[in-house]
């Protein structure tokens, strides 16, 4: 039986296709092919406003044209988020996007004294495709891939998504098409597998 899979892309530019588009076909053609349930969120043609306040991200409405994504999350089973590393780490509009779905009250919530007891999206897995232009062993090792880890502890972690896998893909730049071809098979086996 298939998973409910849900593909966030969050490259913040949708004027032109990239390769985070690409890559994100290439698993979805992979999860079609096994009979996985397949929605996608494209970030950048959603319009929102960032947060500004604790007050407005505990107690504000939910941007009207978040409701359907928000429910898309709660669909899933698990979730592939894809993005370019800029200047380190995620581009801000699709943190902003994170910002705004993962709400007290629906990624998480408690009662009494321990405002976290409840983890509102416990029960699916992740994982996080990334494209830089740097080798992906040097933002590993060296600079131990800090943006992505605080990603899978302080937000997904953080709201119950367990495990989250990542693919971190580096050299974009400089990239020959027979080694972009090889990373469109391996999203696209990843996605037969739901992985």
């Amino acid at each position: 039986m298939g998973k409910r899979i849900l593909l966030i892309q969050g490259h913040p530019d949708s004027s032109q296709l990239h390769l985070c588009h690409a890559l994100e076909d290439a698993y979805a053609q992979g999860a079609m092919s096994a009979k996985h349930e397949i929605k996608r969120i494209n970030v950048a043609t959603l319009d929102f406003p960032l947060l500004r306040s604790q007050q407005e991200w505990e107690k504000g409405d939910l941007p009207h044209s978040l409701i359907e994504p928000q429910a898309a999350i709660k669909w899933a089973e698990h979730m592939v988020l894809f993005f370019p590393l800029w200047l380190g780490d995620m581009p801000a509009f699709l943190k902003g996007f994170l910002e705004q779905v993962a709400r007290p009250g629906f990624a998480f919530s408690g009662e009494g004294k321990n405002p976290l007891a409840h983890k509102g999206l416990s029960g699916r897995s992740a994982r996080v495709v990334v494209t830089m232009g740097m080798p992906a062993t040097l933002y590993r090792w060296f600079y131990r891939a800090h943006s992505i880890r605080s990603l899978e502890r302080n937000i997904l972690g953080f709201v119950g998504i367990s495990p989250v896998n990542e693919t971190l893909i580096g050299m974009v730049g400089n990239m020959e098409a027979k080694n972009t071809n090889k990373w469109f098979v391996k999203l696209e086996k990843l996605g037969l597998k739901g992985d």
